[in-house]
């Protein structure tokens, strides 16, 4: 009996040690927080929480540094002690990837008064040079710098910042401007409150906003941009393979082609006029406000809209 008491108390054990080398228990947050883990390149960083800004940095380490810092704010005459009583974070590593979960107990209508008004949230995170992240907040900005991986990014306040990345980006945000350096793969990135600056995208671009401009400096691949509220700026360099539509609501559309690139023109405007650089034979009438034609002997179609402003095809 002794024995199997023993044996049974032996593998509860083993158990337990399982689990903890796996996960790490929920805490209570009472001050700034410093955990290192140990995972090889290729793994995953997946971050959540309620409240605060996010920046992540490569290093040449196979190691996921993680520093949550918590500041008051001026005038403010309560502890962090205090203020953080219900912020929990949770930490788990599993294999190569890690999991971080942030979360307010007591978050309602009176979320932001108990907390946000008081202390400034900051997470600085490094990880290895080739890594994946996934990042949301429901308040602050993010910031991803140079990257061998696929980045997502989402909030809900605040701005996108996105270095050079070796792979795909997915950024959105509820109220703050986007902008990306570089990436290897497609860019779908997309704002409610502000403009996006796109550097180099070898793949796909899709851009959307609702209240400022888009400008995009160079994509290879086919491109898709709308906004509500300013003007449209893109350089296409090689030649699309699907469709590419750049429309506003309110501004003008500037578009920038090799010389070698074939498409079918469809633009126009009803708040200005259409210029080309390149030579096109049009058939019917002419107009200042349209123009339908073939760039190169055709092909994908490149739509371009605008309601308050002028449409420019330039030559690169």
């Amino acid at each position: 009996m002794r024995r199997r008491m023993s044996l049974g108390f032996s593998i509860l054990i083993l158990c337990l040690l399982c689990v903890t080398g796996t996960a790490l228990a929920k805490e209570r947050v009472k001050g700034d927080i410093k955990k290192s883990f140990n995972v090889k390149p290729g793994g995953e960083l997946v971050l959540e929480t309620d409240i605060g800004s996010i920046e992540v940095k490569a290093v040449s380490r196979n190691v996921v540094d993680v520093e949550v810092r918590f500041t008051p704010k001026s005038g403010t005459n309560r502890s962090i002690r205090e203020l953080l009583e219900d912020f929990d974070i949770d930490f788990q590593h599993r294999g190569d990837d890690v999991f971080i979960r942030a979360e307010y107990l007591r978050r309602g209508s009176n979320f932001w008064n108990s907390i946000g008004r008081y202390v400034r949230v900051e997470f600085f995170i490094s990880v290895p040079t080739s890594y994946n992240v996934d990042l949301k907040t429901s308040g602050g900005s993010i910031s991803v710098d140079d990257l061998e991986g696929d980045v997502t990014s989402r909030t809900s306040g605040g701005s996108l910042h996105f270095g050079r990345i070796q792979g795909s980006v997915n950024g959105r945000t509820s109220g703050g401007s986007i902008e990306l350096i570089e990436s290897d793969g497609t860019a779908v990135l997309g704002t409610s409150g502000g403009g996006i600056r796109i550097g180099r995208v070898r793949g796909d671009v899709d851009a959307h906003t609702s209240g400022g401009s888009i400008d995009v400096d160079e994509v290879m691949g086919s491109i898709e941009a709308s906004t509500s509220g300013g003007s449209v700026r893109a350089k296409i360099t090689s030649q699309p393979e699907n469709d590419c539509r750049l429309t506003t609501s309110g501004g003008s559309v500037t578009v920038y082609l090799d010389e070698n690139v074939n498409v079918d023109v469809n633009a126009s405007t009803s708040g200005g006029r259409v210029v080309t650089d390149f030579p096109v034979t049009i058939r019917g009438e002419i107009s200042k406000r349209s123009l339908r034609a073939k760039i190169n002997g055709g092909g994908p179609e490149l739509y371009l809209r605008t309601s308050g402003g002028s449409i420019y095809i330039r030559e690169n």
